[in-house]
Formats: C-alpha cells, sequence, structure tokens
C-alpha cells in the first residue's frame, strides 16, 4: 500500500473534469500535501469520457489501479457504473444523477441500462447522489456543476475545505468567483446529508 488516498474523478467532455482536479491538485499544494495526478481524455469536444487520478500522499505513480480508489467522483451517472470497478471495498462515490448515454446507443440501436438499473449497481459502494446540475444552475451557472461535486465530495477528501474554496477562488475566472463559492457551499450542505 503507498499510504495515499486515491480519487478518481470521471465524466464526459465539457463537465469540467479536469477544472476539478486541477482544484483538488492546487487545495494539495496550498496545505503543502504532496500530490500526483494524471488525466486521459476520450474524444472529450465531442463528449468522450474523460477521466483524472488524483493521489494524495502517494509514494507511488499518478495512475489508481482499478479496485483501489477510495473515492470516485462522477458528472454521469453511465461513466460512474464505467469506472466502478476502481472504487476498493469500503470506497464511497459521489455522483450526480445526470445520465447522458453516448451516440452509439442511438446510431447502433443499443440498449442503454435505465438511471434505476445504474444506481442499484453503483450501491455495492458507499453511495451519495445529487443533482448537481440543478444545485449549479442555483448557485448562478450550469457550468458550476463540477465545483457543486467538490463541495458534495469535500466532507469525505482528506483536505480542508478552506483549501478547497480558496483552491476553486484561485482556478475560477475572476468572475466566476462569487458563483463558484456558492455552488462550492451548495455541495458541501448537501453532502453533511451523504
Amino acid at each position: 500500500m503507498s499510504g495515499s488516498f486515491d480519487i478518481l474523478m470521471v465524466g464526459i467532455g465539457g463537465q469540467g473534469t479536469i477544472l476539478a482536479s486541477n482544484i483538488l491538485g492546487e487545495a494539495c499544494l496550498i496545505e503543502g500535501r504532496h500530490v500526483k495526478g494524471a488525466e486521459t481524455h476520450g474524444m472529450a469536444q465531442r463528449g468522450g469520457s474523460v477521466e483524472s487520478h488524483i493521489r494524495i500522499d502517494g509514494l507511488f505513480g499518478p495512475l489508481i489501479p482499478p479496485g483501489q480508489a477510495d473515492f470516485l467522483i462522477s458528472f454521469d451517472l453511465l461513466e460512474a457504473l464505467r469506472y466502478s470497478h476502481y472504487v476498493k471495498q469500503g470506497g464511497k462515490m459521489v455522483v450526480n444523477r445526470q445520465l447522458v448515454l453516448p451516440t452509439s446507443v442511438f446510431t447502433q440501436n443499443l440498449v442503454a441500462p435505465t438511471q434505476d438499473e445504474i444506481i442499484a449497481a453503483l450501491k455495492k459502494h458507499t453511495l451519495c447522489l445529487l443533482d448537481a446540475d440543478k444545485m449549479a444552475e442555483e448557485a448562478g451557472s450550469p457550468l458550476s456543476q463540477n465545483v457543486v461535486m467538490l463541495g458534495a465530495a469535500s466532507h469525505s477528501i482528506p483536505l480542508n475545505p478552506e483549501s478547497l474554496l480558496e483552491a476553486v477562488k484561485r482556478l475560477v475566472p475572476k468572475k466566476m468567483v462569487e458563483i463558484n463559492t456558492k455552488a462550492f457551499e451548495m455541495g458541501r450542505e448537501f453532502g453533511r446529508t451523504c
């Protein structure tokens, strides 16, 4: 064991997965913590799968092996299902209720799992399910759903929430700081119930 706290963050291109992982990395730097990260981008601009590995205080490489993630943050239900095998026994997930079906479901007449089927499959782990898109709208911008997710996840991440919020303020555009601060706080409040 590396002694690290391993977070896998997954989503679809355009959901802010990379910015959210950069916020986690910045919070680690604020706290003087060792962090390693890696990203893979599917056809991100076309809605492809995006994954970010964040290893806090780890000794080994940046990629999290399957079955070893302490925590999964997913901006989409189907992506949570796709990457759920990375979560270790006793691990936790924070998942957005959004379900974006890939184009192949429609062009190849494939049968996609329903929201209820996906949620049932995810419940083998501790699951915190939220409507981050709706909360982001309430905060002032649909683009802040990634920060809502970080707020909800902040109770389970070994970083000070003040460091996370400071990282948000440093990395989002200046004109979006107030909205993203509200988004983080809304997510954090929701996360208390998970």
